[in-house]
């Protein structure tokens, strides 16, 4: 029985592997990594161009009327989203930033006890925002507070102040707090 004869080149129709040569492959494979390092510079060239920009909340902003918050309470209204407290005592009212000083967990209120409590490691805070049981080393922050022409009260998260439990007089003072009458 006789062989069949092998193709001769040219005889029939081409195959991809006809068409591609050893050295066809390895310059194709050559502009590939060419191409993909192109890519890799556009890449990181349009990300030093247009940065990733962090658009932080607004820290001075506007909690209402003295009014609206009733003596001896704390006002959980901004918690959510200016992380501040709004405090009214019997003779004014003081806003706390809602951020342990411990390791920055913001603590919960709760009123049944008159506390701050944080839920990160147990750090327990007064209604004046001074530290009575926990990890935390000093008292809560105090934000600046002003009533403007309209009447209305002002608070700067940017301009905060640790109002230590030994400096009693300061924490009934301007700008952290706003006597009523």
């Amino acid at each position: 029985m006789a062989d069949a004869p092998l193709p001769v080149a040219g005889a029939g129709p081409e195959t991809f592997y006809d068409k591609v040569t050893r050295r066809k492959f390895v310059v194709n494979i050559g502009w590939g990594i060419i191409a993909a390092y192109g890519a890799a510079v556009f890449g990181a060239l349009n990300r030093f161009l247009f940065p990733n920009i962090l658009y932080e909340p607004e820290t001075k902003f506007k909690v209402g009327k003295p009014t609206d918050y009733t003596p001896n309470t704390v006002s959980e209204k901004w918690l959510k989203d200016f992380r501040t407290w709004i405090v009214r005592d019997a003779g004014g009212i003081y806003a706390i930033w809602a951020r342990c000083t411990h390791l920055g967990c913001t603590p919960r209120w709760f009123s049944a006890e008159h506390r701050f409590r944080c839920p990160c490691h147990g750090s327990n805070y007064n209604m004046k925002a001074d530290v009575i049981a926990g990890p935390a080393p000093r008292p809560m922050f105090r934000c600046k507070i002003w009533l403007d022409e309209h009447g209305e009260i002002n608070v700067d998260k940017g301009v905060g102040v640790l109002l230590s439990t030994t400096d009693d007089s300061r924490r009934t003072k301007a700008p952290y707090y706003i006597k009523l009458a």
